[in-house]
């Protein structure tokens, strides 16, 4: 079965809940803006002058060498001193509400259906485990390199052939985000995960 491309009309029929009025779009930006700052890991560290492990002493006496003063060795014009303002361990992570999350999400699925970025098909699976089979698969689906496909769920025969190929990412309706929906060329979706999206965009987890 070839893939079908995803109108508004059938989106509609599908129960989609498209935004009409082009709101969304900061929602969309927070959204994005926040899943990217959660994977940050935050861990840079350096030293400062109190911590850096120097002698306190003074590099010189005070006065009689012609050379400006210096009261220690850890400081921050020496090599091997501390740092002024040097990052900390720092918790990068933004809140965003969940009528946000859903707007950004509904926004960005109506964003992609709009411009015909969404092919559905019956179904998509592999029978043997076989990356050259599902790559042919794919390629029979759409002639885009980078490709979201979206399921209800995936047999193991499927997920072992698609997981080295990495321009193409499977992921279950239920899980997959608003960052992935607007990162790929086309998206294609099976009439389960088609449900699910629905289930989604309407109120539903």
């Amino acid at each position: 079965m070839s893939a079908k491309v995803l109108t508004r009309a059938a989106a509609k029929e599908a129960k989609i809940a498209l935004i009409e009025n082009g709101r969304g779009t900061q929602a969309v930006h927070d959204v994005v803006v926040a899943m990217r700052a959660a994977r940050r890991s935050g861990t840079a560290n350096t030293k400062t002058k109190a911590d850096v492990d120097l002698s306190g002493a003074k590099p010189w006496r005070q006065k009689g060498t012609g050379r400006a003063r210096a009261g220690y060795k850890s400081s921050v014009i020496w090599r091997g001193g501390g740092v002024v303002f040097g990052p900390k361990p720092h918790d990068y992570s933004k809140k965003t509400s969940k009528s946000v999350r859903r707007l950004a999400f509904q926004k960005a699925l109506s964003e992609r259906i709009n411009a015909g970025d969404v092919l559905t098909i019956g179904e998509l699976a592999v029978k043997e485990i076989k990356t050259k089979a599902f790559v042919q698969l794919v390629k029979k689906q759409t002639n885009a390199r980078r490709v979201l496909i979206v399921s209800d769920g995936f047999d193991e025969n499927t997920y072992k052939s698609a997981r080295n190929i990495k321009p193409v990412t499977l992921a279950t309706a239920s899980d997959v985000n608003t960052e992935q929906l607007l990162s790929f060329e086309k998206i294609l979706v099976t009439d389960g995960g088609l449900a699910k999206l629905a289930e989604r965009t309407n109120g539903g987890k």
